[in-house]
């Protein structure tokens, strides 16, 4: 039994900031809500989204979000008034965009040249 519970303390379990009152009565809706709260930045913690901040703006957004959601925006109108507002910032994926190539070029030019330098290393070994 002891073996268990240390099991279970190792599993990780999801972190939700969400309080009392802020779900929404349709299952369907609030797992639309979460969703969405999981890929947008905390601004205030900018390491968390607002699903798993504590951060009052946090909540703000998330209430926010669930707002939105029931006067029918659809999820594209949500993050893209919430880009206007606050900037690409504020979504953990940035738009494929001139201001932000260098987000989605860098990581693949830096993995390319460490793999020459690599496959360098090892060619001049045999």
């Amino acid at each position: 039994m002891p073996f268990l519970f240390i099991i279970a303390l190792l599993v990780p379990a999801p972190l939700v900031a969400l309080e009392p009152g802020e779900s929404l009565a349709d299952p369907v809706l609030e797992e639309r809500a979460r969703s969405l709260s999981r890929n947008i930045r905390c601004l205030v913690c900018q390491n968390e989204s607002i699903d798993e901040s504590q951060a009052p703006l946090a909540r703000d957004l998330r209430l926010l979000v669930r707002q939105k959601i029931q006067q029918g925006d659809s999820d594209d109108d949500i993050l893209l008034w919430l880009r206007a507002r606050y900037g690409d910032f504020v979504v953990f994926t940035p738009p494929w965009q001139p201001s932000t190539y260098a987000l989605w070029l860098v990581p693949m030019l830096v993995f390319a040249v460490g793999s020459f330098i690599i496959a360098r290393f090892f060619w001049k070994q045999r």
